[in-house]
């Protein structure tokens, strides 16, 4: 029995490459505060995408490779991106049928918790964040997700990803 081969994986990765280039630039003024984790939101639609092909293990790598970019404590991105990883691929079936602007909705909540386990992590290593802004991404990832999820639907589409 032959199956089709898995085609794209350069695509996934490179996704993935691009999201982490982007979470380093930063953006003018207040702006800033707003910055979403670009590399969440990927690894949030690449779970919803391709459950079978971007799970935990990636989030773990992917993670773990935050980690040393922006050298902080080995592993802290690590976990938070497992876990939303996880809890996106116990709802991507409920997720990826909601209309768009529901979807945003779900991200915020993905991307919320992903912001409060760092948090966590970072109080408990004694150098919690100041102020509520630290949220401030979370919604940042929200209002983008609709066209983030246009475009890398697109992508998909066109390299045909499967």
């Amino acid at each position: 029995m032959t199956g089709a081969q898995p085609t794209g994986r350069w695509v996934i990765a490179l996704s993935l490459l691009c999201a982490f280039l982007l979470s380093g630039m930063t953006w003018p003024g207040g702006l800033d505060r707003f910055r979403p984790d670009w590399v969440a939101m990927v690894l949030i639609y690449w779970c919803m995408a391709l459950p079978h092909r971007v799970g935990i293990g990636v989030g773990w790598g992917v993670g773990l490779f935050l980690d040393v970019g922006r050298g902080g404590l080995l592993g802290q991105h690590a976990l938070a991106l497992a876990i939303v990883a996880y809890l996106t691929l116990q709802a991507y079936q409920r997720i990826r049928v909601a209309p768009l602007w529901q979807q945003t909705f779900s991200v915020l909540v993905l991307l919320a918790i992903e912001r409060i386990l760092i948090f966590w992590i970072s109080g408990v290593i004694g150098y919690p964040p100041q102020d509520w802004w630290y949220l401030a991404p979370a919604v940042g990832g929200m209002v983008l997700w609709p066209l983030l999820f246009i475009i890398l639907r697109d992508v998909r589409r066109y390299f045909q990803v499967s």
